[in-house]
């Protein structure tokens, strides 16, 4: 009879690293108790267990980023703080799981612009890794002798983001179904509009990572950086907002260029991460 105190004789059949993944950040912009980074700079990533196929198909889990932060730090041990990961990072992670659990090739299916005909395709994922695009996040002048470094935000952040333009779309919609007076109507849309404000602020804030004066000091105080961004002049916000849209171009996926085996024509098909369903075995 097998003794419980013995190691399992199974364990030579725990997943093993399917492949390794080079970080885009390098390392960069990390925090140093979130990433266990190896001295080669590649972390080994796992095949997804049962667990983790479940949660990328629990709608909770999903909406309020739970599932992808726990998947991402079971199939990439050295990553021990996912929400922590910066944005650039992300879209990596993800498909280098997906490989490792169902391998590099994924079926999709894309409708042609010009007669409308679906076609069937297969992308090979590792080709589509190798080419994300990643920005560079050079000093620019933001006027008033102010120059400024942006920097990705990380994975709560942009989880944050979302969620809370989740809510305000929510309540728009509700908001246009009431029943409500003029003025209150107006008095919801104000308190709306005003924390879209709020949010604005805070994005711009977590994607500074300083601001430098005319004298050479260097602010990287959030706090500072925030109420800066609360009490600056529109210009320079839309200085700001105009670089990050400009860094947001450079980065992702690139486009999948396609043919329709239908009429000829030649199309681009974005790789989009519905996780529920780029999880997905297309085998």
């Amino acid at each position: 009879m097998e003794n419980s105190n013995q190691s399992n004789p199974l364990m030579s059949h725990f997943r093993q690293p399917a492949i390794y993944l080079k970080l885009p950040s390098e390392g960069r912009y990390w925090d140093n108790d979130a990433v266990n980074l190896p001295v080669n700079g590649e972390v080994p990533v796992y095949p997804m267990t049962t667990k983790d196929e479940i949660m990328l198909r629990t709608p909770d889990a999903l909406l309020n980023g739970a599932g992808v932060v726990s998947v991402i730090q079971s199939c990439i041990p050295a990553i021990q703080d996912a929400w922590k990961m910066p944005s650039i990072d992300v879209d990596s992670c993800l498909i280098a799981i997906r490989i490792a659990t169902y391998g590099n090739d994924m079926d999709v299916t894309t409708t042609c612009p010009n007669c409308k005909h679906e076609n069937d395709h297969t992308i090979d994922l590792g080709q589509t890794m190798s080419q994300i695009n990643i920005p560079v996040y050079d000093v620019f002048a933001i006027g008033e002798g102010l120059e400024a470094k942006l920097k990705p935000q990380n994975y709560f952040e942009i989880n944050r983001t979302n969620m809370i333009g989740y809510e305000e779309q929510r309540m728009m919609a509700v908001l246009d179904k009431q029943d409500l007076t003029p003025e209150d109507k107006e008095s919801a849309i104000r308190e709306i509009t005003s924390k879209l404000v709020d949010l604005n602020v805070l994005n711009l804030a977590s994607s500074t990572d300083y601001i430098k004066t005319s004298d050479g000091t260097y602010v990287n105080n959030f706090d500072h950086i925030k109420e800066f961004y609360s009490n600056t002049s529109s210009k320079i916000i839309r200085k700001v907002q105009d670089h990050l849209v400009k860094l947001a171009e450079q980065s992702g996926l690139p486009p999948y260029p396609t043919k329709c085996v239908e009429c000829t024509t030649e199309y681009s098909t974005e790789v989009t991460f519905d996780y529920a369903s780029f999880f997905v075995n297309g085998s």
